[in-house]
């Protein structure tokens, strides 16, 4: 039995953030039915490098958190539309999951409050950029921008290339994982409690939590981190060219430090034990090494440096890591082999661990917009005739 079989997600979200949330709960067992309203469905329907499939709204950035999902299009700009959910709720749910503005769902009567009345013991998740009040609680953001925001982009590039932003959507993805947290910790205490609980999250309180240490130094010290490119804080530590390629070093504690120097002949360097003399010199031991790393190609450093215990590795392109052999041992990705509106295979990220029995796994592909709404919709007792009704007010699709 795996964690979440049995717990109930109405996931009310759009883009990459909030439905990732959802789809880690969802590969974890849980019962998710995402909601999309049927004139303005989740754009990241739309997403992705192959237009053929955005066109079908079955983009890849949809794909890639779809899975174990049910979808219903209804929209809850109408009246029975908002009842639907409401009959959910109280009937079904054990979350819901929503990452519009502040204050959008509670102009519809669909806050926190209007629902924790129906259903006392709700879990309900608001996802935002800033979160729900204070000075920034009606502003909107993407990643990118929250990347910007927080100083992340500010240390990321060289004084040269000034400001870069980080080439993945990792704030989207760290607030959906911290999103998934969040409501395992809030569905956990509501079992102790019997009470709901209200999610506040906020994409920037996220992008802060993963710069931790940068901000704790801040506080302590005053220090703020540079653009430094690839030249970390040890010259054993840092980005070096190779014969070949690039490699990437890591030797960041004392005993790697002392296996790295004696690794490359350099046994007087690897005496240097204490943090003075770790620091000192850089200029002059990242000439050396560099000049040591250009006498074998990057994947004989790697291989080399790993069989000494030293962290070593070849910089990779995506498209070789996804070839790596050690991804089809860790089960990291998932591959379906035939998604409805797709026509060919589909291969997905699953989860970012492994469970001893009863982990991740998907029994489901990505839905197409309201693929489910019927089913759904009579699971809560609407009959063929009230379907048919509000299919014909638009209230579903």
């Amino acid at each position: 039995m795996r964690p979440f079989e049995g717990v109930k997600i109405l996931d009310c979200t759009h883009v990459l953030a909030g439905p990732f949330a959802a789809y880690q709960l969802g590969v974890l067992g849980a019962d998710v039915i995402k909601v999309e309203d049927p004139n303005e469905p989740d754009q990241s329907r739309e997403s992705g490098a192959d237009m053929a499939l955005n066109k079908k709204r079955m983009g890849t950035g949809f794909l890639t958190q779809g899975s174990n999902k049910r979808s219903i299009a209804l929209n809850l700009k109408t009246e029975d539309g908002r009842a639907a959910l409401k009959r959910l709720v109280k009937d079904w749910a054990d979350v819901l999951v929503e990452n519009y503005r502040p204050g959008a769902f509670k102009a519809l009567g669909l806050g926190y409050d209007d629902l924790s009345r129906l259903n006392p013991k709700l879990v309900y998740a608001s996802m935002t950029a800033f979160g729900q009040d204070g000075p920034r609680g009606n502003q909107t953001a993407y990643d990118h921008a929250i990347q910007a925001t927080s100083g992340i982009t500010s240390t990321t590039g060289t004084e040269t290339s000034g400001p870069i932003k980080v080439g993945a959507p990792v704030i989207d993805y760290a607030v959906g994982t911290t999103g998934a947290f969040a409501i395992s910790a809030a569905l956990y205490q509501t079992l102790r409690t019997g009470k709901g609980q209200h999610i506040d999250m906020a994409m920037l309180d996220v992008a802060l939590i993963l710069q931790a240490s940068h901000v704790t130094d801040y506080f302590h010290s005053g220090h703020t981190t540079k653009r430094a490119g690839n030249r970390m804080r040890f010259p054993e530590s840092s980005m070096h060219e190779a014969s070949d390629g690039l490699v990437q070093l890591a030797a960041s504690n004392g005993r790697q430090h002392r296996r790295f120097y004696n690794a490359i002949g350099e046994p007087a360097e690897a005496e240097r034990r204490s943090l003075d003399e770790r620091y000192g010199r850089y200029d002059e031991k990242h000439s050396m090494i560099a000049k040591k790393m250009k006498e074998k190609t990057a994947q004989e450093w790697e291989d080399y440096l790993q069989s000494k215990h030293v962290p070593a590795t070849r910089v990779r392109e995506l498209k070789e890591t996804l070839q790596d052999p050690h991804l089809k041992f860790r089960r990291v990705l998932h591959r379906h082999e035939n998604v409805p509106g797709v026509g060919k295979p589909v291969t997905v990220p699953l989860c970012g661990f492994k469970f001893a029995h009863d982990g991740a796994s998907i029994e489901r592909p990505p839905p197409q917009l309201g693929q489910h709404t019927d089913e759904v919709l009579a699971s809560v007792g609407y009959g063929a005739a009230d379907i048919a009704a509000m299919r014909k007010s638009g209230a579903v699709a």
